[in-house]
């Protein structure tokens, strides 16, 4: 068995999976050491960051060890595919909460100091993001939409929100690609996020500050509800 292409749009999930499938199949052993993260990367067609994550995830499952000099290495061969959904739920709720707290100050920012060359280049990102639909590219579609949240950061004219912002625009990016893939999360809409825009047009910073928390507020209850299922199905299955 070989590794196969990976599309960028399937992320960190489908690295864990054919790495858990090379386990599986008997490709990697306990004992063995697992290419390295640059070779993993250009094997599957994704960036380091992917590869590192999903690293991380299998060795938090006690599949993989990392040995400092040494590389990394297949530790287990057992099926941690619960336990990994739970943790993969579990880092995107994280994420989504500071994603959420960073862009909730920006929008209330942005609707105090826009100017109006700030308020034509949202108000531009907005249109040129549409919609995605499942016969369109969603890694295209996923750039539009950090472009258009990007605009509002820079619209706040605070300079370290704009910097810690950028720092995990990587992990923004990808918390934007799972909302818009995994079916049972809300998706936000293109009149939630055009609420945004209005309130912040308008010079409402405590509206925009809600526009832009109720962006991300089902997706977490949601991902909150799924990780409280987990837990109790873990403990009885304990």
């Amino acid at each position: 068995m070989s590794l196969q292409y990976t599309s960028r749009s399937s992320l960190v999930e489908r690295v864990i999976e054919q790495m858990r499938s090379q386990i599986n199949a008997g490709e990697w052993t306990p004992g063995m050491r697992i290419p390295t993260e640059s070779q993993l990367s250009n094997s599957l067609g994704v960036g380091r960051n992917t590869v590192r994550e999903a690293v991380r995830a299998l060795v938090h499952t006690g599949v993989l060890e990392v040995r400092q000099g040494a590389g990394t290495f297949v530790l287990s061969s057992r099926d941690p595919s619960g336990l990994l959904q739970r943790l993969d739920h579990a880092a995107l709720h994280d994420q989504l909460e500071v994603r959420r707290a960073l862009e909730v100050e920006a929008a209330r920012l942005a609707a105090s100091r826009r100017t109006d060359e700030d308020l034509q280049t949202i108000r531009d990102a907005l249109g040129a993001r549409g919609t995605w639909t499942d016969d369109a590219s969603l890694e295209a579609f996923v750039e539009r939409d950090a472009d258009f949240h990007l605009s509002i950061v820079r619209a706040s004219h605070n300079t370290t929100l704009l910097e810690m912002y950028q720092f995990f625009w990587a992990g923004l990016q990808n918390t934007i690609a799972k909302t818009e893939r995994e079916q049972q999360l809300p998706e936000p809409s293109y009149a939630v996020h055009a609420a945004v825009y209005d309130a912040i047009a308008r010079g409402c910073p405590e509206q925009a500050a809600i526009a832009a928390s109720e962006l991300l507020t089902p997706a977490l209850e949601t991902l909150a509800s799924t990780l409280e299922t987990d837990s109790r199905n873990a403990d009885t299955r304990e």
